[in-house]
């Protein structure tokens, strides 16, 4: 596996290219935007998006969802508990920062629910607090960890939005990802990466 990290969208938010190496197909985990670099890298390196995974409904992760479409016609999926996040523009935020944003063709996922695209099982973590839906995709076979704005290196994800909850994004963070294998690599979606040892030892909020 190979991973790619693109920082998209006007409060930078990380988009990841999940690449199988030997099939070029690749999965595509929230598209924040869709700029030019990104879509012409996509092109020049012959990838073959096979899905859209969304952590959670918010603005700055689904914005560039139907850039994508244009181009590749896959599906895309979202937690059930963000069918109203994603389809309101009050609620995903995006009222506030733009024009307004939604999207209504998502296929809905549940917890612990296995999708298998490109070569990888991505199990589908519910970690709801940040917002209703929010999930983590933990890909075990390759000890990796995409945690939207669950979990960050040193922080967690806000939670002073209608329907947020600190308490259930703190026991999801606990009972649900601090059981991980301590070297699973983290991929969170603002700033850096960072390790579920480390989060352990060190994160403050946790």
């Amino acid at each position: 596996m190979k991973v790619e990290k693109f920082v998209t969208g006007i409060i930078s938010t990380n988009c990841y290219l999940v690449i199988n190496e030997e099939t070029k197909q690749t999965v595509v985990i929230d598209p924040g935007a869709c700029p030019k670099h990104l879509m012409g890298h996509i092109k020049s390196e012959g990838l073959d998006i096979r899905a859209i995974l969304l952590t959670h409904g918010h603005f700055d992760h689904i914005m560039g969802i139907d850039d994508f479409l244009k181009e590749f016609d896959v599906p895309v999926y979202v937690h059930e508990g963000d069918r109203e996040t994603i389809t309101d523009a009050s609620l995903n935020q995006s009222s506030v920062y733009t024009a307004g944003y939604t999207f209504s063709k998502a296929v809905y996922t549940k917890d612990g629910q296995v999708l298998s695209f490109a070569g990888y099982d991505f199990k589908v973590i519910h970690t709801p607090g940040h917002t209703p839906g929010g999930v983590c995709y933990y890909v075990e076979s390759e000890n990796v960890l995409f945690s939207g704005d669950t979990l960050f290196q040193n922080s967690v994800g806000r939670t002073d939005f209608v329907n947020s909850s600190t308490s259930d994004l703190v026991r999801g963070i606990r009972e649900k990802l601090f059981t991980l294998p301590e070297d699973v690599l983290v991929y969170p979606g603002h700033m850096g990466e960072t390790t579920i040892g480390h989060e352990k030892n060190y994160n403050m909020f946790v």
